[in-house]
């Protein structure tokens, strides 16, 4: 993967590092946040090491139920967590993503924390793995897409952060 072919998001918490590193690492913290708007997980696991897994189910506001996972490849504390983020089925299989066929089955994420004077800056640099033309075609078109999606993830995490 090159650097073309990532999106990249970053994002200023007004929390220490050790508060953000929680809520990407904890799962009870994870429940309280992670994921679109507006969607609830009803269900999550987490295994915090290389070839471990967070494993998760979410119930949209409509009322449908979708699963998704992290596989770690890379767990450094405080600073550094490196996943594969797939759509999952209930038992942790990977699945396509069910609104969109041609989407990548697996995104590589690089997601780094720095702190200073007290705020925290979480980056995320991702792009697909294993993927055809048509998914990193399909890719490339959704980077505008992901990047809005990650505000409201964004605001639930600021919120959770200002609680916590």
């Amino acid at each position: 993967m090159n650097a073309k072919e990532e999106v990249v998001i970053t994002r200023s918490f007004d929390a220490p590092i050790d508060q953000v590193w929680r809520a990407w690492t904890d799962v009870e913290a994870l429940k309280q946040w992670w994921g679109p708007k507006g969607f609830d997980m009803f269900a999550a696991t987490l295994d915090l090491k290389p070839d471990g897994m967070f494993h998760y189910g979410m119930r949209s506001p409509d009322g449908k139920e979708m699963w998704g996972k992290f596989v770690y490849r890379e767990v450094t504390p405080m600073t550094k967590l490196v996943f594969v983020n797939s759509f999952s089925d209930e038992k942790g299989g990977t699945t396509p993503n069910p609104w969109m066929a041609t989407w990548p089955l697996e995104i590589l994420n690089n997601l780094t924390l720095e702190e200073k004077d007290g705020k925290t800056t979480v980056t995320i640099k991702g792009g697909p793995i294993n993927a055809s033309a048509e998914q990193m075609a399909m890719f490339e078109q959704g980077k505008a897409g992901m990047e809005q999606g990650f505000e409201g993830t964004w605001s639930k995490l600021d919120e959770y952060l200002a609680k916590a």
